[in-house]
């Protein structure tokens, strides 16, 4: 395809078509901190086993709808971070198209008036041609119209030269400007929906974040260390996990009888052989569903 060609070609884009994430209500604070505030009623430092294990576990429902507002989330606060410095460099590669497109035009408008100098120098000299009085004046201007002919062939040589460049630099500008173009309707479109998203629960997750300080104050501070390490070494977030017909709620290993049987009596803390999570029995998660 040649340079005229791609000068006048229509850069095709798709349009932006992205459709906003529907944010369901999934998250009952209030429940939660009905839940906190039963537990906060007690003397925490005369906690048993089994408040103790309450307390972690309502702690651990907090974080993991903290977890699913990150979720409902996703990935798109990268996406906009990612964007707008895609756009940025974008935006710079632009100029910069552009910055070349002016110079070139700059250099074109030099060699054109370079060449109609020297248009002007061979009409002086062959105008002195017929005053010189010998012929080593005559072939001296004679040499000087040579070289000015010599200008002008190389001046519009270049001119020819600069003008395919410009075509080539104007085209690869207007296909940045449109790819700069989609990018930005895609960045506004995601940027709509991440605010959207946020305004949706930002007050939720900060009534979680406040409820879960209150709640970490309660926690035995072993337990809590255990937690923190547990939840950061998961990919879930799952440090507390229920008994779930007869396995473990995190990584689904089935828990022997005798196991199942400590665990509901509540006398120590017991975690997976398999995983390392805590393990508490369904009547302190609250589950329907009992494990017999």
């Amino acid at each position: 395809m040649s340079l005229s060609r791609i000068a006048k070609a229509k850069i095709k884009t798709k349009a932006a078509t992205l459709q906003p994430r529907k944010i369901e209500k999934i998250i009952d604070v209030s429940r939660l901190e009905r839940k906190l505030e039963e537990i906060m009623s007690r003397d925490h430092k005369e906690f048993t086993v089994e408040e103790k294990l309450k307390a972690l576990y309502v702690l651990q429902e907090i974080d993991s709808n903290i977890d699913k507002i990150r979720t409902i989330r996703g990935e798109l606060p990268m996406e906009v971070a990612d964007l707008e410095d895609e756009l940025a460099g974008l935006t710079t590669r632009a100029e910069h198209i552009q910055e070349e497109v002016n110079s070139l035009n700059d250099q074109v408008n030099r060699k054109k008036q370079a060449a109609k100098d020297a248009k002007e120098l061979i009409k002086k000299y062959e105008a002195q041609q017929s005053k010189v009085k010998n012929n080593r004046e005559f072939d001296s201007l004679n040499k000087e119209i040579e070289y000015q002919n010599l200008e002008i062939q190389l001046s519009e040589k270049r001119v020819k030269e600069f003008a395919v460049d410009v075509v080539a630099k104007a085209a690869l500008h207007e296909q940045t400007i449109a790819i700069l173009n989609e990018k930005q309707a895609i960045l506004n479109l995601k940027k709509a929906e991440l605010d959207s998203i946020v305004e949706e629960t930002q007050k939720e997750e900060e009534q979680l974040r406040k409820i879960s300080e209150k709640a970490r104050t309660i926690v035995d501070e072993r337990l809590l260390a255990g937690y923190n390490r547990l939840r950061n070494n998961t990919r879930s977030g799952l440090a507390v996990v229920s008994i779930q017909r007869d396995a473990c709620g995190g990584c689904f290993n089935k828990i022997p009888p005798q196991r199942q049987l400590d665990i509901r009596q509540h006398k120590k803390v017991i975690v997976c052989e398999h995983c390392g999570r805590i393990l508490v029995d369904p009547r302190i998660s609250g589950d329907d569903v009992v494990a017999e």
